[in-house]
Formats: structure tokens, sequence, C-alpha cells
């Protein structure tokens, strides 16, 4: 994979050149996922990234989406298990849930 390229100014034919900063991509969701390795396959494809480095790189993103989606399902079942703790019986969660008396 090709070396990070460092911010430090390069004279080139007596011009003094800096390089600008990699802009930060979001990664947030697995839609940002799937859109970056996007980009990432469209650049191997047109030679602009070698198949070697887009390789890695869309494995490093395929672990990241994976985490996004365990995170996601982590919090939903979070949510059912707090909802089905405010349900009575099994015929109330199959009904509609009721919320506890506070009397009880």
């Amino acid at each position: 994979m090709a070396k990070k390229a460092s911010n430090q100014a390069v004279v080139h034919e007596g011009q003094v050149l800096r390089a600008l900063p990699t802009p930060r991509i979001k990664l947030a969701t697995i839609e940002d996922c799937r859109r970056e390795m996007a980009r990432v396959y469209r650049d191997a494809k047109a030679g602009k990234t070698e198949t070697a480095d887009a390789s890695r790189l869309v494995y490093m993103l395929t672990a990241i989406a994976k985490m996004i989606e365990a995170g996601q399902i982590e919090a939903h079942s979070t949510a059912m298990k707090t909802n089905a703790s405010k349900c009575r019986t099994l015929a109330d969660f199959y009904g509609g849930c009721i919320e506890k008396n506070p009397a009880e």
C-alpha cells in the first residue's frame, strides 16, 4: 500500500508546493460504507487505485459496516427487551403492550 504523504512543503521547479489534507470520509452508516466501497471500486476499475490496495480498503470498510450492523442489532435487541418488560403477559405482548400499574 502506498505510504501516507506528509504535509511537508516540497520544492518543484522553483515553486513551493504543499499537499492538501485528505478530506474526512463519513462512515457513520452502512449506506456510507457502501457508497465508499463503490467509490473505491470505481477508482480501481479506472486504474486510479491498485487493485490490491482497493481490496484492503474494501475489506476494512466491510469490517466497519459489520460493526455498525452489530450495534444496530444490539440497540434493537435492547429496545425489545425493555418493551417486553413492560408487558404483563404473553397475550399483552401480542395484543399490545400495557404499561405496568405503578401500584403493583
